[in-house]
């Protein structure tokens, strides 16, 4: 892998982990697009962990108040939907793995062109994050689960998940972004024997610590314009955007065979 491609990819992850449009879809296509080889996953949990530094650099406060107190509701609902995320992604493990090749890409694109058309349907919540009970923060959980698969939109669909139990628009974001830390701590724990016994899959070190870099500035600046942008705006031009995009890449996957 070029330092080019891992620059464009690390550019991809920060931005799309944060917007509703599917990072992991996001690479997958460009994976296959620029002819990347080698253990893609990964390396696209590595570039996780660069999302993770810009979650923390931007939540660092509401972390610290959490460290400092460890046993309280919001750090609960928070362990509830990352048990349910963890135990659906160990139970499917290897099937989770095999559709990272693309097979449903198209189809999960165009399930977060739904879940975001869906969304803005919502009339905004009054509830904070504490309001919540946790049952919902399980469900939240599972829709996490959900996008586990290439082209669904994690932070999408735990957003929309959220504001359907009631959570308004800051909270939706905050309790999605929060939430993405313990889930790209499990991926890596998951990913930690691989990378001690295989390395980073093929690909050079330069590359992957270059993307991580990249993703970690992107996703910061990417989190403080969404958080203003949920607020203050509709997300449904992401949501015509990856629905065109999905339809693109089925046309490609069954007609066109140019990429897939």
């Amino acid at each position: 892998m070029s330092i080019w491609i891992a620059v464009l990819l690390g550019l991809v992850q920060g931005l799309c982990e944060f917007l509703p449009v599917s990072s992991s879809g996001h690479l997958v296509l460009l994976q296959t697009i620029c002819g990347v080889e080698g253990d893609v996953l990964l390396f696209d949990t590595l570039l996780h962990v660069g999302t993770l530094i810009a979650v923390c650099a931007v939540f660092y406060k509401e972390l610290w108040e959490m460290l400092k107190k460890p046993f309280q509701k919001k750090v609960y609902l928070l362990l509830v939907a990352t048990v349910v995320t963890s135990a659906i992604a160990l139970l499917f493990e290897e099937q989770i793995e095999a559709l990272f090749a693309g097979q449903l890409l198209g189809v999960g694109f165009l399930l977060t062109a739904l879940i975001l058309m869906v969304s803005e349907k919502m009339t905004d919540g009054k509830r904070s994050i504490t309001d919540m009970n946790y049952a919902q923060a399980a469900g939240v959980g599972l829709v996490q689960a959900v996008a586990i698969l290439p082209g669904v939109s994690r932070s999408g669909s735990t957003i929309a998940g959220s504001r359907f139990f009631g959570l308004n628009k800051g909270a939706a974001a905050e309790f999605s972004f929060i939430l993405s830390i313990p889930a790209i701590l499990g991926s890596c724990v998951l990913q930690a024997k691989d990378l001690l016994t295989e390395g980073t899959g093929g690909i050079g070190v330069l590359p992957v610590l270059v993307g991580m870099t990249i993703a970690a500035i992107s996703g910061y600046f990417a989190i403080r314009w969404m958080l203003k942008l949920i607020k203050e705006k509709s997300l449904i031009g992401f949501a015509v955007y990856v629905g065109i995009l999905g339809v693109l890449v089925l046309l490609d996957q069954y007609v066109t065979h140019i990429f897939f």
